[in-house]
């Protein structure tokens, strides 16, 4: 006989969701300072931050929509609406605030932030795996 109680939704320890905060901002900041270097740019840190903030806020509706504070390092549950709404945000704030938005910028941005985002939590969750054997 199956038991009808509800699912508790937990919630991981603060540690874990703040180490997945900063680390989702140093990666985001990490793909705004090497496209701006790799495009000879002017104004490392002020400018970075320019680049970067439209990802940073995409990222933080991501984080808000799919709740990843409840499992800040799932691959699903959290690197991929991570990921996600980072680049759609992204790019729609650089759109109406008229920063450039061309396809091999998109699409640049499309595999780096999905290295970067779900990269790191899919090494922790093969770590844990490798642990756990």
């Amino acid at each position: 006989m199956s038991s009808l109680k509800p699912k508790v939704a937990t919630t991981a320890s603060g540690r874990t969701v703040l180490a997945a905060a900063a680390a989702d901002v140093v990666l985001i900041l990490a793909f705004a300072a090497i496209g701006r270097d790799a495009h000879h740019r002017e104004e490392p840190i002020l400018g970075v931050l320019l680049t970067a903030w439209p990802f940073l806020a995409g990222a933080a509706a991501g984080w808000i929509l799919a709740r990843v504070w409840r499992g800040p390092l799932s691959v699903r549950r959290a690197g991929i609406p991570v990921w996600l709404g980072s680049l759609v945000g992204g790019m729609l704030l650089r759109t109406l605030t008229g920063q450039t938005v061309v396809l091999p910028f998109v699409i640049v941005a499309t595999l780096a932030l999905a290295l970067f985002l779900v990269g790191y939590r899919l090494m922790l969750a093969g770590a844990v795996r490798l642990r756990r054997r």
